[in-house]
Formats: C-alpha cells, sequence, structure tokens
C-alpha cells in the first residue's frame, strides 16, 4: 500500500495549528509568515495594538485567506511602554470577577481592537480569541458576544474554546484553571447566540524545557488531538524582549521540522483552517465524548 493510500484509508483529525501574538515582535511575525508559508500552521491570532502589527499585515495579506485563518488576539493586558512588562493579570481578572470594570472604556477597546483589525487587512477577523484567554473573562465575554453579534450578524467569527482538547484528556492542571476561568459561561453564551467555536484547546504548558521536551509535549497534542480543536503555539524567529522568547524560538525550531499530514499511532493529522471546517458543515459546536468513549473520533 502507498503511503497516499494509508494515510487515506486511516481516520485523519483535521485541526487549526494556531501561532498566537502575531504583530507583538519582528521575529514572532517571522516565524509565523514561514510556518504559514510552509503548511505547518493554519491559523495566526493578532495583536493590533503592538508595535509590530501594521508592518506584519501587509506580509499577511499576501497569504490566501483560504489557507490561513486570521484573527484577533483581544489584547487587555498591554504593557505601559513599547519595551516594559506586561502588568500582572491578577488586577484584571479580579475586577472582572466583582464586576467593577469599566465597561464602558472596555468596550470602546474592544471596538478599537476590530477595528484596526479590519483596516489594516481590509476583512473582518476569521475568528476571536484573547490573549492570556481574557475573551472568556467575566464582563468582557459579555462585551465581545455583543459587539460581535452587532459587527458581523451575517457573517459570524468563530471563538476559540478553550475546554482542554485531545481525545484522551490528560489535561494539565494550567489548562484546567484556564477553562474554569471562564470557559464554561463562554462557550454556554456563544451558543445561546449561534456563534461557532473550537471543540477543545491543546498546547497548553508552562514554556519550560528544552526543544527535546517540547517536541514530546507536541506529539502528545497531536496523537490524540481530534477535528476541531485548536492546537495554539507561541513561535518566534528571534529573541526579544519577553518572558518567554527563549521559548518561542524552541516552539518555533520544532514545528520548522514537521511536515502534514502527521503519522500518529491511532490516526493521522492535518493542520486546517477552522474556517473551512465550518464552512463544510462539519458539526460545529461539536460534543466531546463521554467517559465511556475517551478514544473515538
Amino acid at each position: 500500500m502507498s503511503e497516499a493510500t494509508e494515510v487515506a484509508a486511516t481516520v485523519m483529525q483535521e485541526i487549526c495549528i494556531c501561532a498566537d501574538d502575531f504583530g507583538l515582535s519582528a521575529g514572532v511575525n517571522a516565524a509565523v509568515i514561514d510556518l504559514a508559508r510552509h503548511g505547518t500552521i493554519s491559523a495566526t491570532s493578532a495583536m493590533v495594538r503592538r508595535g509590530a502589527w501594521l508592518s506584519g499585515a501587509r506580509r499577511l495579506r499576501s497569504l490566501a485567506p483560504a489557507r490561513l485563518d486570521v484573527g484577533l488576539h483581544l489584547d487587555l493586558t498591554r504593557p505601559a511602554s513599547a519595551e516594559g512588562p506586561e502588568p500582572s493579570l491578577a488586577r484584571l481578572l479580579a475586577q472582572a470577577y466583582t464586576r467593577t470594570l469599566f465597561a464602558a472604556g472596555l468596550l470602546v477597546d474592544i471596538r478599537d481592537q476590530l477595528t484596526r483589525f479590519e483596516d489594516a487587512m481590509g476583512r473582518q477577523p476569521a475568528f476571536i480569541d484573547g490573549h492570556r484567554h481574557v475573551h472568556q473573562f467575566p464582563v468582557v465575554r459579555e462585551l465581545l458576544l455583543e459587539e460581535i453579534s452587532r459587527r458581523y450578524p451575517t457573517s459570524l467569527p468563530w471563538l476559540r474554546s478553550t475546554v482542554p482538547g485531545g481525545a484522551l484528556r490528560r489535561e494539565s492542571l494550567k489548562a484546567r484553571v484556564i477553562h474554569a476561568l471562564g470557559g464554561p459561561a463562554l462557550q454556554r453564551r456563544a451558543c445561546a447566540r449561534g456563534l461557532p467555536h473550537s471543540r477543545g484547546l491543546l498546547g497548553v504548558y508552562d514554556f519550560g524545557g528544552d526543544a527535546d521536551a517540547y517536541r514530546a509535549r507536541l506529539y502528545g497534542w497531536l496523537r490524540t488531538a481530534r477535528t476541531g480543536d485548536v492546537l495554539m503555539c507561541h513561535p518566534s524567529a528571534a529573541l526579544f524582549a519577553d518572558p518567554h522568547a527563549h521559548a518561542r524560538m524552541r516552539e518555533y525550531a520544532v514545528l520548522r521540522t514537521i511536515d502534514f499530514p502527521w503519522h500518529g499511532d491511532a490516526w493521522h493529522v492535518c493542520p486546517v483552517p477552522l474556517t473551512e471546517l465550518l464552512q463544510r458543515g462539519a458539526g460545529v459546536p461539536w460534543r466531546s465524548p463521554g467517559p465511556s468513549q475517551p478514544g473515538r473520533p
């Protein structure tokens, strides 16, 4: 049996591999563009209030939208200065959960980021997620969903779910905590409004370890990935002032060596824009398998 025939005869899981933080730095932009052209990623989410966004957007526009979903990475923890550290997430979390966020100012920020995306790309975002997963926080999610529904009533972008992904559900404590910070409520509210969303989230880790450790994690995520999952990554082709800069370069180096379709144990994996799956009517929103069927695709 030829390799092509073998792949065709095996269950193929079509997932979205999304490179986060486009626009954060020239090195991030370069890595994302290269991985997109190589066919390794099928989406990127953009930080439109960061210094490398406008120059990077010009390069993104040269890529076919059918091959790469470009979305908004909602950014609510920007540093006070271009080279400064990002503020702690604790304050935003506290204000969100006590509902003391200044809603009017937050809505202005959400609208501004969407407008900046539209102006630079000449189109609406294919999807929306959040830097540090802020799109699911209380107050933020209500205002965001309302604005999405108002702004794009006939062409709704998809949202990134934070449900821990993978058929075997061996998620880390960090993945469970992320989802607990607003994921269930976001999904309920999105479904109530008819907004599509991804199936599950892979790629959560502590940014520690060497390249071999990241490769092992990546293979583990791919082995359990299911159609409709998003596997997020954070590549960069150069060091810059970021606490995870070395991890970003390790991710890029490992991702650049991966060829798709990737041959797993139970099935093969191929990166596909989630928008394509939606257009094919591939069953979004997906239902997670019950506890008695952990490995069913």
